[in-house]
């Protein structure tokens, strides 16, 4: 599966679009990774535990919406787009989408 977030395929003809496919997935770590982060919060640096939490949702995400383009029988996933947000203290739901088509 071809995933790009640019609106064509360079040096490649779309001969089908067929719809909007999407993946979503909210994600919380435990209690223990929330309070590291907190602590870091206050004294400053990357809070590792949140960065790990949003790529691993940002895989799931992304794995979900090509599971949706593959029941379609798409090749490739054109415009690309992630949004994030917080749902609660310590979780995040991140969304994925893109138009599934098929390219020769």
């Amino acid at each position: 599966m071809l995933l790009v977030n640019t609106p064509e395929i360079p040096g490649k003809k779309i001969v089908s679009t067929l719809s909007l496919v999407k993946g979503s997935t909210i994600r919380a770590k435990h209690i223990g990774k929330d309070i590291s982060s907190a602590f870091r919060h206050l004294v400053g640096g990357e809070m590792k535990e949140y960065s790990q939490m949003l790529n691993e949702a940002r895989q799931i995400a992304t794995k979900l919406m090509v599971d949706e383009a593959q029941l379609l029988g798409a090749n490739a996933i054109i415009n690309i787009r992630y949004a994030s947000s917080s749902v609660m203290q310590g979780a995040a739901e991140i969304m994925v989408y893109g138009t599934a088509v098929i390219y020769e």
